[in-house]
């Protein structure tokens, strides 16, 4: 596998803009938690690394990833958000419903972002079991929360400087 030894969440490489003039908003996945609250404070943090105010990040839970899509688009509606970061975690059952979940929310979020023109960020991790979640929130492949805080704050600056 391409990732074993790698962590994902390694900006070293790249140049990312001030946050400073952005407004964020960021949707957490209450199911779970555990992964999901690691994915949130590594991209709270990077945000505020990267020079967020405080003020400017607006943080909101919804019960699940499906929820995610619904979040975003209640936000986007009724805020003047730069981008929003969705973060979520589905991990392979026995079922079906993963395959359904995953899919759901990937296009759900794709069709928020170009109803309103703004970035919806997918940090949203879809794994075959536990361990890999955890090495995907903190863990050895670093954390996808940050990855997703460092696509919101390259996006908005992408449509800020189309925009004008």
């Amino acid at each position: 596998m391409a990732t074993q030894l790698k962590n994902l969440s390694d900006f070293s490489d790249t140049t990312v803009p001030s946050a400073a003039p952005y407004h964020f908003g960021i949707v957490v996945a209450e199911w779970n938690s555990a992964i999901t609250n690691s994915l949130y404070q590594g991209a709270y943090e990077s945000l505020l690394e990267h020079g967020a105010l405080i003020d400017n990040i607006y943080t909101y839970s919804v019960p699940g990833s499906f929820e995610l899509t619904s979040g975003a688009d209640i936000l986007l509606k009724n805020s003047k958000l730069d981008a929003v970061i969705c973060l979520g975690c589905v991990i392979q059952g026995e079922t079906r419903h993963f395959d359904f979940i995953c899919n759901a929310v990937a296009n759900g979020l794709t069709n928020v972002a170009l109803k309103y023109s703004k970035p919806v960020i997918f940090g949203v991790l879809t794994t075959d079991n536990q361990r890999q979640a955890a090495d995907r929130s903190g863990g050895k492949h670093g954390n996808k929360g940050v990855e997703a805080a460092i696509t919101a704050i390259k996006m908005a600056f992408f449509a800020e400087t189309l925009n004008g």
